[in-house]
């Protein structure tokens, strides 16, 4: 199986360049002196989260033809928004399948972007986006198990390494794993010793398993929505596990108090607004930092589009 490479990821680093926000490092101040942490705000871009990097890559990527008839996705959410923002800029149609129990606010700005919002139950999702497709003639856009997909995404990796040359860890959140598997894929291109973290929640740990079986594993999706970190609820394909085998050195879970506490630490501390699934690393980084290297680190806060009574239930514990 071909692995996403440096010079795909740099590609796409050249396509996204008109839309996607540079974001920087933000140094924190209340950091381990032993272990120097900087954030990467993926919250900031047009979207709300990293999303937009792989979503617009893939459809820049289509064949005209393809690309004129609209595309068709699945998504929590955050890809919803992605790839609805991204086919408004192409001006294309999007049809967007999303989960019945997704957050209002991720459907909401998902329809303001313009597409066609399809909800089912969540197992259903991938099924339902196929069907779409095949009866409109529509081009797919999955969430992670695309090659351009993932290196849109690996465009964070370089951006981290060109900021911070001696980086030592970058924490990543894992869901469907094309995060992980792009970052870790120019991360490891340019500073080979650096180790790529996964943060994972403990009630969605499939990966976690999977890695430490050798194999991918199956997780029902009832288990895997007890989560609150409604982001981190997919699981990986044969594509992005390749790379996780190869490419990141190791994973981390956090508890649902975990991600909630750290929702809040990002807020009163570096003022920023992540949601769940945008704080596991944090989560991971204030609370199991033994269970990784030493040295300066990154976390990815990967989104921040969080539902208003998750975000006040945060502040308020």
């Amino acid at each position: 199986m071909r692995l996403v490479t440096i010079d795909d990821i740099r590609l796409a680093a050249r396509t996204i360049e008109p839309v996607a926000v540079r974001t920087p490092l933000l140094p924190c101040p209340w950091a381990d002196p032993d272990r120097p942490l900087w954030l990467k705000p993926e919250n900031l871009q047009p979207i709300g989260a990293f999303k937009i990097r792989g979503a617009y890559h893939a459809i820049a990527r289509l064949p005209a033809d393809a690309r004129a008839r609209g595309v068709v996705a699945y998504s929590s959410g955050n890809h919803a928004q992605a790839v609805a923002y991204a086919a408004r800029a192409f001006g294309v149609p999007a049809v967007i399948v999303i989960e019945d129990t997704a957050p209002e606010i991720k459907v909401t700005a998902t329809r303001a972007h313009g597409a066609e919002v399809v909800q089912v139950p969540l197992p259903d999702r991938e099924s339902a986006a196929a069907e779409i497709g095949r009866e409109r003639g529509l081009a797919l856009i999955p969430p992670f198990d695309h090659p351009d997909v993932i290196a849109g995404q690996g465009t964070i990796g370089l951006e981290i390494v060109a900021d911070l040359p001696d980086v030592d860890v970058v924490l990543v959140p894992v869901s469907g794993g094309g995060l992980i598997s792009g970052i870790a894929g120019a991360v490891k291109a340019l500073r080979p010793q650096a180790a790529v973290i996964g943060v994972e929640p403990v009630l969605a740990a499939d990966t976690a398993e999977g890695l430490a079986a050798g194999e991918r594993v199956h997780w029902a999706p009832a288990d895997r929505a007890r989560t609150m970190a409604d982001g981190l609820r997919a699981e990986p394909s044969e594509l992005t596990f390749a790379h996780l085998r190869k490419l990141v050195d190791g994973i981390v879970t956090v508890t649902e108090d975990e991600l909630l506490a750290a929702v809040a630490h990002l807020a009163r501390t570096a003022r920023l607004i992540a949601e769940p699934s945008g704080a596991a690393s944090t989560a991971a980084y204030l609370n199991h930092a033994a269970d990784f290297p030493p040295g300066r680190t990154v976390a990815v806060v990967s989104g921040g589009n969080i539902d208003p009574a998750v975000l006040t239930r945060a502040l308020a514990g």
